[in-house]
């Protein structure tokens, strides 16, 4: 009968070694290599939880958050039959930089160039803090947002007369997607093998170049939203379940990516993913903004307004196309 001996040891596994007392070996190899066998297995303390379930159900929470934020605007359009109150620059910039998202995120997931380049410029921490929970919401975010972008042109929904992009966002726009060739240009003249060696200009560069754009976009893309509101003294178009939700899902973002960090004792996790750390952060400035302009500045009820009423005073000040 075997017997097993366990033997603590300061970090979270411990080692085990399994001995035969009473059994008799045919040779002294045989016996040596017994005594030899020495294993490591992870035990489970009651001292500290689980944190890779944590994690895993921090991940899972923030992608139901964030993916059901997307859902309040729609139904608020489809409901009110107009777009008016809603910014055209808010659903444009976000199709472009949600693609630009997934783009990034489906590389760090899948492409060996790219982990094994992360890998290179991050040898204390060459796992990418990127889960496929990512690609998933990056993905359904793009796909909904097609669908609010489609309901100020294909639904025959209300909206504002000479609607359009402004200017200063239309050259955000294009500035972004000319930055993104920009990038691919230097890294196919001026990258070592082609972009191949991540000691100087690489691919991932480029990848880099996504999340950068993504992020100026998420910051970009709150502005004419936050003005509009300004302007018309009312937040009435603009969905706050969407904000409440979004909020939460930023929050649990900037934890995931912390307790990932932390799980992998090396901070550098944060900085070698910068682009989720800055959607989080953004993503929660911009909503306590919006929430403050909903909840307490512009009050419709306190001012004796209601949805028709916000329409008719919208629809005297810009027009609407029918």
């Amino acid at each position: 009968m075997a017997i097993l001996n366990l033997y603590t040891s300061s970090s979270s596994q411990t080692k085990s070694r399994i001995t035969f007392p009473g059994k008799r070996f045919k040779t002294i190899d045989q016996r040596e290599e017994i005594r030899r066998c020495v294993f490591t297995v992870p035990v489970a303390t009651d001292e500290m939880p689980d944190e890779n379930v944590i994690s895993f159900v921090n991940a899972i929470s923030r992608v139901l958050c964030w993916s059901v934020s997307f859902y309040p605007q729609p139904i608020l359009n489809w409901r009110r039959k107009s777009t008016i109150g809603l910014t055209l620059e808010y659903p444009t910039l976000n199709v472009l930089g949600f693609l630009y998202y997934t783009i990034s995120t489906a590389t760090f997931l899948y492409s060996p160039l790219i982990r094994s380049q992360y890998a290179y410029r991050n040898p204390i921490s060459p796992e990418p803090t990127v889960r496929f929970n990512d690609l998933a919401f990056g993905l359904h975010a793009v796909v909904l947002c097609i669908l609010v972008f489609s309901q100020f042109w294909c639904w025959g929904y209300r909206r504002e007369r000479g609607l359009r992009i402004s200017r200063p966002v239309g050259g955000i726009f294009m500035g972004c997607l000319m930055s993104t060739v920009v990038v691919s240009l230097i890294v196919a003249v001026r990258g070592i093998d082609g972009g191949r060696d991540a000691s100087g200009w690489a691919w991932i560069d480029v990848v880099y170049a996504f999340g950068y754009v993504k992020l100026l976009i998420t910051f970009v893309k709150y502005i004419p939203q936050v003005w509009a509101n300004y302007k018309r003294k009312s937040t009435t178009g603009w969905s706050i379940e969407q904000v409440l939700l979004d909020f939460v899902g930023g929050i649990l973002s900037i934890l995931q990516l912390i307790l990932d960090s932390s799980l992998q004792n090396d901070w550098s996790g944060i900085t070698g993913n910068p682009v989720k750390l800055g959607l989080g952060n953004i993503s929660c400035f911009f909503d306590i903004m919006f929430i403050v302009q909903h909840y307490w500045l512009y009050r419709d009820s306190e001012k004796g307004y209601i949805d028709d009423d916000i329409d008719r005073r919208i629809h005297e000040d810009y027009g609407t196309v029918d």
